[in-house]
């Protein structure tokens, strides 16, 4: 799982990091540092409430991202049990 993150969306309210302050890294300012932001597993519920805490919704889930790094987890190849 990743966050996408909006920059220009963040208005510095810090909510993220109030949820999950090792997963959001905030500038001297409080807000969100650039870049997605790659979510370890056990990580996850921490960081999707810390995201869904937003209210200007300057970061998104994507929970995508693992299926396209475990293609062959998702769709076997024929004749394989």
């Amino acid at each position: 799982m990743r966050i996408i993150v909006h920059n220009a969306k963040c208005q510095g309210h810090a909510r993220c990091w109030a949820q999950a302050p090792d997963i959001f890294k905030l500038d001297d300012d409080g807000y969100i540092l650039p870049g997605d932001i790659q979510v370890a597993e056990g990580e996850q519920l921490l960081a999707s409430q810390g995201a869904r805490s937003c209210p200007e919704r300057a970061l998104e889930v994507d929970r995508t991202s693992a299926a396209r790094f475990e293609p062959a987890a998702m769709h076997p190849r024929t004749g394989e049990a």
